[in-house]
C-alpha cells in the first residue's frame, strides 16, 4: 500500500465534476458544481449542514446519477462504468455501517477485497497481505476476530476504514471519516489518508472540522447552497469574509503552520 497505484500519474486530473446538478424530487441539492482532483492530492468537501457535500461524493462514487453534468474517472463516465469495475478504481467509506452485528471484524475487512476476487480465487496470498496492511494501518490486529457487535462506535469506525484501505484503489472516497472517533484516531485516521495521497492515490473527503481540513488536505472544496462557494489552497479558501458569508459566523483567523485557525469573535471578547 505504500507505492503508488498503477492506473494513476501522479498531477493528472482523475476524477472530475463537470456542471454537475442533482435533485430530490423537486428539491436541488447541488448546482452547476465543477470540482477536478489530481492523482497525489488530498482534497477535503467542507461546508454547513444540507450544503450538498455527500451528494457530491455520492455522486463521484457513482451511487447516484446526477440530473445534469457528468462526473469522470479519468476518461471514463462513471455512470457508464461497470460496479465492478469501477470498484477496482475506487473505494468509498460511507456513512452507514450495514454490516451483520455477527460478522468477525477480518472478515468485514476482507471484504474490500470482493472487487478483486472470483469464483475461481478467492482470498489469495495478495488479498491476505492487503487485508494484514489495512488491519496494522488503522491498529485493528487485536480485534481481528471481535464480532462488529462487540466494538466501539470508534473501533468499528477504524475497521470500516480498513475495509475501505484493503480494497486497494486509486481512488479513496471518505464520507465524514472521523465520525465516533476520539481525537488520537481522528488525527490517526486523516494522516493515513494524507499518506495515501502521498502514495499517488486521490483522495476526497467530507469533513466539518475545518482545522482538521485545512491541516491534512492539500485542497479544499467550500461548498455553500449546493454550489461551490471556493476552490483552492486552505489559506486561500478559509477566510474570514468567506466563513462568515457560508457558516453565518465572524470569526478572526489564526494561521498555525499548515492549518488555518477560526475562533469566534464573540468568544473573544
Amino acid at each position: 500500500m505504500g507505492q503508488a497505484p498503477s492506473g494513476a500519474v501522479l498531477g493528472t486530473t482523475t476524477l472530475s465534476l463537470r456542471g454537475i446538478s442533482f435533485s430530490y424530487g423537486d428539491r436541488a441539492v447541488l448546482s452547476d458544481v465543477s470540482i477536478d482532483v489530481v492523482a497525489g492530492s488530498f482534497l477535503a468537501i467542507v461546508g454547513p449542514n444540507g450544503c450538498g457535500k455527500s451528494t457530491a461524493l455520492r455522486i463521484m462514487a457513482g451511487l447516484l446519477k446526477p440530473t445534469g453534468g457528468t462526473a469522470s474517472l479519468g476518461p471514463l463516465r462513471i455512470a457508464s462504468m461497470r460496479r465492478r469495475a469501477l470498484a477496482r478504481r475506487l473505494s468509498l467509506l460511507s456513512q452507514s455501517n450495514e454490516a451483520p452485528a455477527g460478522m468477525i471484524v477480518s472478515d468485514l475487512v476482507g471484504m474490500g477485497r470482493y472487487a478483486h476476487e472470483s469464483w475461481l480465487k478467492r482470498r489469495t496470498e495478495p488479498d491476505r497481505r492487503q487485508i494484514a496492511a489495512a488491519m496494522r494501518m488503522m491498529d485493528i490486529e487485536d480485534l481481528a476476530s471481535r464480532r462488529l457487535g462487540e466494538l466501539s462506535g470508534g473501533q468499528l469506525q477504524r475497521c470500516r476504514m480498513a475495509m475501505t484501505l484493503a480494497q486497494d484503489a486509486d481512488v479513496l472516497l471518505l464520507d465524514e471519516p472521523t465520525n465516533h472517533l476520539d481525537l488520537k484516531h481522528q488525527y490517526s485516521l486523516l494522516e493515513v489518508a494524507r499518506m495515501q495521497a502521498l502514495a499517488g492515490r486521490t483522495v476526497v473527503a467530507v469533513l466539518h472540522d475545518l482545522t482538521q481540513a485545512s491541516l491534512y488536505a492539500d485542497q479544499l472544496a467550500l461548498m455553500h447552497n449546493g454550489k461551490v462557494f471556493s476552490c483552492g489552497a486552505p489559506a486561500d479558501v478559509l477566510t474570514a469574509a468567506a466563513i462568515e458569508e457560508v457558516y453565518g459566523v465572524r470569526t478572526r483567523s489564526m494561521p498555525f503552520g499548515r492549518a488555518v485557525v477560526h475562533l469566534p469573535e464573540q468568544a473573544l471578547r
